[in-house]
């Protein structure tokens, strides 16, 4: 990754995206992307996560840099597409983008660390396989990321108010769905091609008859009568 720019637009414009704008939802896109470019900023990242609630596999985040006209027709909320759209949109970002880069962290560290550390763990990871460096960071949620030497900027809901949050959201979601269906083919009578390691009904009723897995989160009540589970075999 390239060292940043000595631009670092630390000035926060908070008078440009004013935080009822922000969480009204009534615009479309905020304009937290094209006010940092008039800042000087060119590299604007936007950081997303998916896996925090499920009760097996990874946390994943992705970081993307997007172009500047980035057409955003089809961008949304990664939880507002169909997995058909989620699969275009994904296709589309990857091959427009600046760059882009994911992180993941596995059942084993989230149960050491808690899911907060591990989805800022996975969000720095994604950063850092950046082929070039953000000068702004824009983060889903309600909390900066932690231990990172760059400006940055939490937006809650900020997947669905700032376009390349959304994408991050989408190449996040889509690589995490992916992995799931790969564990599917090893364990699968879990049906994680179907659940994603989400708590659904099916999910428990599998881990009641079949047990847990070493993918499962071992510190998440994996069912609501909590009890110490042997590995499935």
């Amino acid at each position: 990754m390239r060292q940043p720019q000595k631009v670092w637009c630390t000035d926060v414009f908070v008078a440009h995206c004013p935080a009822n704008q922000l969480l009204s939802g009534m615009r479309r896109w905020s304009n937290w992307e094209s006010q940092l470019r008039k800042r000087g900023c060119v590299n604007i990242c936007g950081v997303d996560e998916a896996g925090r609630g499920p009760l097996a596999g990874p946390v994943v985040a992705a970081a993307v840099i997007l172009p500047t006209g980035f057409d955003a027709r089809g961008i949304n909320d990664s939880k507002q597409l169909t997995a058909r759209q989620r699969d275009e949109q994904f296709g589309r970002i990857v091959r427009q983008c600046c760059s882009y880069g994911v992180g993941a962290v596995f059942p084993e560290e989230i149960d050491r660390i808690n899911i907060l550390q591990a989805s800022f763990e996975a969000m720095r990871q994604a950063i850092a396989q950046l082929d070039e460096a953000p000068d702004f960071v824009l983060v889903d949620g309600n909390k900066e990321i932690p231990g990172l030497s760059l400006p940055q900027q939490a937006i809650i809901g900020g997947d669905g108010k700032v376009v390349v949050i959304a994408c991050a959201s989408i190449i996040a979601k889509v690589t995490r769905d992916r992995m799931m269906c790969e564990y599917h083919a090893q364990y699968p009578q879990y049906g994680f091609d179907r659940h994603k390691g989400y708590p659904t009904p099916e999910h428990r009723r599998m881990i009641e008859r079949y047990g847990a897995l070493d993918i499962h989160r071992k510190s998440f009540t994996l069912l609501p009568e909590q009890r110490e589970f042997d590995l499935a075999k």
